[in-house]
């Protein structure tokens, strides 16, 4: 019996609200681009489990797609704390330098009250060992979608963080009964 699991990582549609903003979990997915959402589906495997984070804007993509996603909180994006909510321009008008300093290795560092994104590697972890075998679809976030990536291939979480991955973008990797295959990373085959 092979221990395989295929997994289709996919970031939610854009959040439907204003830019530059680190937006909380109860933000909204903008679902109007017909044609993205029928792009993508058609590439997804027939009865495969379908999980998302908890957030409005996973759900909200993960229905559109036809999923019937169970919430799986391993695979929130990172916490950002008091940070949740603001604009990155007032928190550089408010906090200067500190703020600055913040994202000069985001990595490791943890904005107040939130986690950093080592934290998030190890919550994705402890999500991906709670799959089975078999086809899994993740309706997920830029971030976890890095962090499933630094796992796979084993990366330092700085250099994870170097990976583009765009709304309704979708990532392929494969967990292995030995190890880890990465498919494809960031495929939007409507453009």
């Amino acid at each position: 019996m092979s221990l395989e699991t295929n997994l289709w990582l996919i970031r939610h549609a854009p959040v439907d609200g204003p830019r530059g903003v680190i937006h909380g979990p109860d933000a909204p997915a903008d679902l109007g681009d017909a044609a993205a959402f029928a792009a993508l589906k058609v590439k997804l495997p027939p009865n495969a489990l379908a999980v998302c984070s908890p957030a409005r804007r996973t759900r909200e993509t993960a229905r559109t797609l036809g999923l019937e996603a169970v919430d799986n909180p391993a695979f929130r994006e990172q916490d950002f704390g008091a940070w949740t909510g603001r604009r990155h321009d007032d928190l550089t008008a408010e906090l200067g330098e500190a703020y600055r300093e913040f994202w000069k290795s985001p990595a490791g560092n943890r904005p107040p009250g939130g986690e950093s994104f080592v934290d998030q590697i190890a919550r994705a972890r402890a999500g991906l060992a709670s799959l089975p075998a078999g086809d899994a679809v993740l309706v997920v976030h830029s971030g976890t979608i890095r962090a499933v990536l630094a796992i796979a291939l084993d990366l330092a979480p700085d250099s994870a963080l170097r990976f583009v991955i765009d709304p309704l973008s979708l990532t392929r990797i494969d967990r292995l009964d030995g190890g880890w295959r990465v498919v494809a990373v960031n495929r939007r085959w409507w453009i």
